[in-house]
């Protein structure tokens, strides 16, 4: 199978138009994304409130596509539980926020999902290197979380290459995730870095044509590029 057969394009509701969330969704869906990307903010371990559980079990009704919860706040082990219950397919934590890494992970996986972990732009690699082996999802920010819309940080991309590295050492077969901003101008870079899954929420919610945007994405994680 080549790598670009594995290449997943998760849109951030962070930028929907919640207004019409229900036919936002139906959009993706139909515009072949392959997970929603769904970020929580407590206004504590970034500035911003975004949204809660009760919104993640509209979006669980309303699409049938993976939803990766990624969890920006203080106390993550205090949400597990809920947002597995309100449909998350991945939760993914900040090694950063997370004072018992391992266990959170595991009690993620005990919840009936992947678990996922991220970490900010300055925080070193060596931070997940423990667990390295006993998750299913490593998310690279490239930008410093709280806000879309962001410019890329170039220096990013060494750092989703070492993180390829770490990944392949231990044979694991996790999703190498990058968030923040991917564009038409870096995923190509990210995806030759050794990235498979690209959020991108400004990118394809700003374009007059979001399916087309998600396939223009897609098509630029290619061997051929």
């Amino acid at each position: 199978m080549s790598r670009a057969a594995t290449v997943r394009i998760a849109p951030s509701l962070l930028s929907a138009d919640f207004g019409r969330l229900k036919d936002d969704l139906a959009m993706l869906e139909a515009g072949g994304a392959d997970w929603l990307h769904f970020d929580v903010m407590d206004g504590s371990f970034v500035p911003p409130i975004t949204f809660g559980t009760k919104v993640l079990e509209t979006c669980r009704k309303l699409s049938s596509l993976p939803i990766d919860v990624h969890l920006m706040v203080n106390h993550p082990d205090t949400q597990l539980e809920d947002f597995a219950k309100a449909g998350a397919s991945v939760i993914t934590i900040h090694s950063e926020a997370a004072s018992h890494l391992h266990r959170q992970v595991s009690r993620i996986r005990e919840l009936g999902c992947k678990a996922g972990v991220t970490m900010n732009p300055g925080t070193p690699l060596d931070d997940i290197r423990e667990v390295i082996a006993d998750i299913d999802l490593l998310l690279i920010m490239s930008v410093n979380p709280g806000y879309g819309g962001q410019k890329f940080i170039p220096a990013s991309l060494n750092k989703i290459a070492r993180a390829r590295t770490m990944l392949d050492a231990v044979h694991s077969s996790a999703a190498l995730e990058v968030d923040g901003g991917v564009s038409r101008e870096t995923i190509t870079a990210c995806w030759q870095a050794g990235a498979d899954t690209f959020v991108a929420g400004n990118a394809v919610f700003s374009a007059k044509d979001p399916a087309a945007e998600i396939r223009a994405l897609r098509a630029l994680c290619s061997e051929t590029v």
